[in-house]
């Protein structure tokens, strides 16, 4: 069950503590994007605190009810918002939200929550994102911090030793600048914090429908994103053939704690994405089941443009072995799709 769980945790990035809050709290007013949705409490510190969201934040979402065109012009669509929508948390000035966090892999559900905050662009980005996922018996905690010259990567699961990763920033936009990709600013893609997962689930699926939704009185749109059939032949190689057959794969034929599609929220005012959505067939295999959400990704309390406490992006590693991954993570870099 544990390595079932780390599959599908590192497709959604695991979240670590959120503990004491090292955040400069803005008096300002949150975007529209940052209402939280109807399964979150009442109180916003009390929201931000809590690492133990309801269960119904997996029935949040609206049926998608596809509108507009069909075939590639929605297609098109759909990828250029979602584009559009990862190149604006790239370009902001600073970022500051809070997370939840929910994931059901069989009989197994971790709740989590945490914070995020961004600041600066291009070579001066810096962030701080921590969550906590919490079982029955086990948590998994990533701590990661981007200070401008390394990025560190604080992993805890569960009973394992704690793990901690570091990448010379330096020199990964080296690399990038050398492929001729600095010029789109978005270097934490290839690092962490939100941008990450956003980007990777873009690399492995394509998203095919755009549906206009009100989520908590906010604009937005539902985009709905099936697997790119290369990338899951890759990740499947036993199953490539059946794949790229005419019948294809069904649902239940994924393994249990693997994805089927996604679904991705956006505020249609700020082109903030608020909420992603993982859709499966949860349980023991053989199925014939029909997919159901089974994680959840959210984003609220956003605000863009506040100031940001600088010591949020202080980092002192402790005693834990290190292990620096620049070498490989430079030598392996290749561009995300644009």
């Amino acid at each position: 069950m544990v390595q079932s769980l780390l599959l599908f945790a590192t497709l959604l990035v695991v979240p670590a503590s959120a503990g004491e809050s090292i955040y400069r709290r803005s008096a300002g007013q949150p975007t529209a994007a940052s209402a939280p949705p109807a399964s979150a409490p009442a109180d916003g510190a009390a929201a931000a605190e809590s690492t133990h969201p309801p269960a119904a934040v997996l029935s949040t979402s609206p049926s998608p009810r596809i509108e507009g065109g069909s075939g590639e012009e929605a297609e098109g669509r759909a990828e250029r918002i979602v584009s559009a929508a990862l190149a604006g948390i790239a370009r902001a000035p600073s970022i500051s939200l809070r997370v939840r966090q929910l994931v059901r892999v069989g009989d197994t559900v971790l709740k989590g929550g945490g914070r995020y905050v961004q600041s600066g662009v291009d070579e001066d980005q810096r962030f701080r994102f921590e969550t906590r996922l919490s079982a029955e018996t086990e948590e998994f905690d990533v701590l990661e911090v981007c200070d401008g010259l390394f990025f560190w990567n604080t992993r805890r699961y569960g009973t394992l030793p704690t793990g901690v990763e570091r990448i010379d920033v330096r020199r990964l936009r080296e690399r990038l600048g050398t492929l001729g990709l600095l010029a789109r600013g978005d270097t934490a893609a290839y690092l962490g914090g939100i941008l990450k997962p956003l980007a990777q689930t873009r690399e492995w699926f394509r998203f095919t429908t755009v549906t206009t939704v009100d989520v908590e009185g906010v604009p937005a749109w539902v985009i709905a994103g099936e697997w790119d059939k290369e990338r899951l032949a890759a990740i499947l190689p036993e199953q490539a053939e059946a794949l790229r057959s005419a019948t294809g794969l069904a649902p239940g034929d994924l393994p249990d704690g693997l994805p089927w599609s996604v679904r991705l929220s956006i505020s249609r005012r700020e082109l903030f994405p608020f909420r992603l959505e993982w859709l499966a067939v949860p349980g023991r295999r053989p199925t014939t089941a029909a997919t159901e959400v089974v994680g959840v990704l959210e984003f609220y309390d956003v605000r863009i443009g506040d100031p940001v406490d600088a010591a949020a992006f202080v980092h002192l590693p402790g005693n834990d072995p290190l292990v620096d991954l620049t070498d490989i993570t430079v030598a392996y870099l290749k561009p995300l799709r644009p």
